[in-house]
């Protein structure tokens, strides 16, 4: 078997807009007609930052000034596999343009088409989709507060998060308060356009249209085929469970946990070094959880991650 690696590096060139460049491939090409990330092979020697930077000069004539890892996709075709190594790029200098005849364009980032790209894009329109911070919801004693931790964390920037209502929580209270504060946090995601992932005991299920499911590590087991919902997260803690994430067509995963952590002190943590070569196993963008902040938020890109998932850093802010 040709076990042949092509590393490749990807620019995801992000504007003021939101805006993403993309280009076509030429019609005579492999996979002619789709839309792509700009980019090329990385040449004898050269690191992926210096291919990136040589790529985008030759194909568009422009020179970076910043950038950082954005996902790694690995695809496999029938003679060899592929490496897209891609970078985020926000700082440049110069005018894009086709240098090799490409027709280029920018694309309003959530308005990218799939089906407009080849499979291996997929996982850079995923992430690009998704912000570099998730919000898990912590402990509240009242609607008064739960509002006002929620309000602060979506005026701090936070535009994913996740309704977290767990069975002892729900044991507490009763269906009424559920309610109250299911609809609390539906309105205020809505009136900022936040990402609500919902993570709730199946008792609640009848209170919400099931767009965005979160699912634990024991529910993920249940299923056999990807839910009925629009956008659909999982939590996972080894590499079996985030492989049969991915197979459940997950859009994004968290993999936890990454450091110590006080709420479980006997849980042995991964470390950066080992969440990065278990993230590295699949094509779906991971969130780090587990004893991180957001000061812990360039480490995590240097891993591989999207960014950070937590419950204490991002609901009891410091």
């Amino acid at each position: 078997m040709n076990t042949e690696v092509v590393h490749v590096a990807v620019a995801a060139i992000v504007n003021s807009n939101n805006e993403v460049l993309i280009s076509q491939r030429a019609s005579n090409a492999h996979q002619g007609g789709f839309w792509e990330f700009p980019g090329g092979k990385l040449e004898s020697g050269e690191q992926v930052q210096q291919a990136l930077l040589r790529e985008l000069e030759e194909e568009l004539g422009i020179h970076v000034k910043s950038c950082r890892p954005l996902i790694k996709v690995r695809h496999q075709y029938p003679d060899k596999t592929v490496l897209l190594d891609v970078w985020k790029v926000d700082d440049y200098t110069g005018q894009a343009v086709g240098k090799e005849g490409q027709t280029i364009r920018w694309q309003a980032i959530d308005q990218l088409e799939p089906i407009e790209f080849p499979a291996a894009n997929v996982p850079i329109i995923q992430s690009l989709n998704l912000p570099e911070h998730y919000l898990i919801t912590g402990k509240f004693d009242s609607i008064y507060e739960f509002e006002e931790r929620f309000g602060l964390a979506i005026d701090s920037g936070i535009r994913l998060a996740q309704l977290r209502l767990t069975n002892d929580w729900l044991q507490t209270t009763n269906e009424k308060f559920a309610a109250k504060i299911i609809k609390l946090a539906t309105d205020l995601c809505e009136q900022s356009s936040v990402r609500l992932m919902f993570n709730i005991p199946d008792q609640l299920a009848h209170l919400i249209t099931p767009s965005c499911l979160h699912l634990n590590s024991r529910k993920l087991l249940q299923y056999s085929q990807r839910p009925d919902c629009d956008y659909l997260s999982v939590s996972c803690h080894n590499l079996q469970e985030m492989i049969e994430a991915q197979a459940l067509g997950v859009d994004f995963m968290v993999l936890s946990p990454v450091q110590a952590t006080a709420t479980h002190p006997d849980t042995v943590p991964l470390g950066w070094q080992q969440f990065s070569e278990m993230i590295t196993q699949v094509n779906v963008p991971v969130y780090a959880l587990g004893g991180v902040t957001k000061d812990d938020t360039e480490k995590a890109w240097l891993a591989g991650a999207q960014g950070i998932a937590a419950i204490g850093a991002l609901w009891n802010p410091v």
